[in-house]
């Protein structure tokens, strides 16, 4: 009777006693975003309870100690404390909810409201298959989706922390992923694409487009009727002109692709052509940043732009492609 109760019945609560959930799948909490829900909660106040489990336990010195172990409602405990509030609304589950209940909980309710970035939510998901034996079924069931999406959506977790942290701060969205995901067997050329992603703002066409041509070279080069010298010569221009180049010959002649990303990379191109700067100045060497993977000369970087890259697919691509996010199937040269 008593669990039914507390289940029914909403509390009010001091803040100080509700502990985080150890199970709690978001890890990422965007500062600016809490600060306006706070000024919110000033306003209006906690329109939604949060959810808690009710814990006893004898203190040393003798007496009753009872504390709370949030279940759901994260953003709402840290924002309530960012406005000064001492109680906060809550609805109080059975104590002997499992741990397993708990995760499911707390990515559930972060999922409908979509508030998981797509490395918690993988992780989360990873959480659930290696903690408690889920199956990828089982778990898109619990959330809404296929057995497809959770496993394509697991697939992020195979990319590089550093990777896997820029997705995590927006810094290239979860579009750029496939093609990354594309060159998880050429790690060098993998890191080269995700730092012009990052600082050379590349969209997502883009950056398919390169690893299409990343895929069409490593087969190029096994091809016996594409010459050593050729291969050589390619090799040497991209060191020079610090892009992709591509050397095509033909029966009279040929063609050169070099590929560039901004007008500043043209130009950098163009004057390395041309053997000197815009001030006329002889130009020693065309190198690229390590920091930054941008095009430059040895005296004058080209700064890359601090807006964030471009997701330039349409809103019903990005639908279509949900499904199959991380998935190469469709995705071949």
């Amino acid at each position: 009777m008593s669990s039914q109760f507390f289940s029914d019945s909403i509390f009010w609560i001091e803040v100080d006693k509700i502990h985080p959930n150890p199970y709690q799948p978001r890890h990422d909490f965007d500062e600016s975003k809490l600060r306006d829900l706070a000024d919110s909660i000033r306003m209006y106040g906690v329109l939604q309870p949060l959810v808690v489990t009710r814990h006893e336990r004898m203190k040393e010195e003798g007496g009753l100690l009872v504390e709370y172990e949030l279940i759901s409602g994260e953003r709402r405990l840290r924002a309530s404390k960012l406005a000064g509030l001492e109680q906060v609304p809550v609805i109080i589950r059975a104590t002997e909810q499992s741990d397993r209940e708990k995760l499911e909980l707390a990515i559930i309710e972060n999922l409908q409201r979509e508030d998981l970035n797509p490395v918690d939510r993988a992780r989360a998901f990873q959480r659930l298959v290696d903690e408690f034996k889920f199956k990828h079924s089982e778990i898109g069931a619990k959330v809404g989706k296929s057995r497809v999406y959770v496993s394509n959506t697991l697939r992020i977790l195979a990319l590089p922390e550093e990777m896997l942290v820029a997705i995590s701060e927006g810094k290239i969205s979860e579009g750029h992923t496939r093609p990354l995901l594309m060159l998880t067997d050429r790690p060098e050329e993998q890191m080269t694409l995700f730092k012009e992603i990052v600082f050379k703002k590349i969209t997502v066409r883009e950056a398919e487009q390169i690893a299409r041509k990343i895929a069409f070279d490593r087969v190029r080069k096994h091809d016996s009727s594409v010459d050593p010298e050729t291969l050589a010569i390619e090799a040497k221009l991209k060191e020079s002109l610090g892009t992709r180049v591509r050397v095509e010959r033909r029966e009279v002649g040929g063609r050169i692709t070099i590929d560039f990303f901004s007008d500043e990379d043209l130009q950098a191109i163009v004057d390395f052509m041309n053997g000197k700067k815009s001030d006329g100045k002889t130009v020693p060497t065309v190198t690229v940043g390590t920091a930054q993977n941008v095009i430059s000369t040895a005296s004058e970087p080209v700064v890359a732009s601090s807006e964030a890259p471009v997701d330039d697919r349409s809103e019903e691509e990005i639908k279509a492609d949900e499904e199959d996010l991380y998935s190469l199937k469709n995705f071949s040269i």
